[in-house]
């Protein structure tokens, strides 16, 4: 048996320090350098965290007055089940905090065209990725590709990819004060996170790029070649 990963296009997904991103309805316009935080989603569900991310909104943005938060996702439920009142997991965590959150700064902007997703990650100061022990989203993969900063949760799937302190941080799932507190200080102090956006691209380009890594591995299992490196198995 062997474990190959798809593999990520990081000569396609490359950091942009050009890029930036308009939310039309609100006519604004989001550039790399402003306090853009991002959470992104299939379905908008606890499996991969929503209800702790919004739980997490409404100190980020009392201590960050100039952030502005992204948030991609439907409303239905990939994973899991539907909520037993009916009411979907997006509505039902929003109204929990409503009242705290100034949501002139809050953007839903439901499911976007991939080019639109590429450079909300690029303009994005802190983006936020939290799953229970799950499969891990390619989105995360994707982020680091492009040198976001990843603010992960500290279970088993991103633990595999993050070091903590090293190319991303890692937050307790169950602490929406922790997850604040991180993004927070990201948004205050971004040149002293900067390494990690380095060494995050890094990551996914020795261990997940496609080309180097997840072809080759492909050819040498369909070619019956040797046993694959520790590396090239992902």
């Amino acid at each position: 048996m062997h474990v190959i990963h798809d593999g990520i296009r990081t000569d396609e997904l490359q950091p942009d320090a050009s890029a930036w991103i308009s939310l039309n309805r609100e006519g604004l316009r989001l550039s790399h350098g402003d306090e853009v935080v991002t959470f992104i989603n299939r379905n908008l569900e606890p499996m991969r965290g929503y209800h702790q991310f919004m739980r997490a909104l409404p100190q980020i943005l009392a201590d960050r007055p100039r952030a502005h938060v992204v948030i991609v996702g439907g409303d239905q439920v990939s994973y899991g089940t539907r909520h037993a009142s009916g009411e979907s997991y997006k509505k039902i965590f929003l109204n929990e905090v409503r009242d705290r959150l100034d949501l002139s700064r809050v953007h839903f902007v439901n499911r976007v065209p991939y080019q639109v997703l590429l450079s909300l990650l690029r303009v994005s100061a802190a983006h936020v990725y939290l799953t229970v022990p799950f499969v891990l989203s390619w989105s995360m993969l994707e982020a680091m590709s492009l040198g976001a900063l990843v603010i992960g949760s500290d279970t088993a799937p991103v633990r595999e990819v993050i070091e903590h302190g090293h190319n991303g941080l890692l937050v307790d799932f169950f602490r929406p004060d922790q997850i604040a507190s991180a993004v927070c200080q990201a948004l205050a102090d971004p040149q002293a996170h900067a390494h990690l956006r380095v060494a995050a691209r890094q990551t996914v380009v020795d261990r997940y790029d496609f080309h180097t890594r997840s072809l080759p591995a492909y050819m040498a299992l369909i070619e019956g070649r040797e046993a694959l490196t520790t590396n090239e198995r992902g």
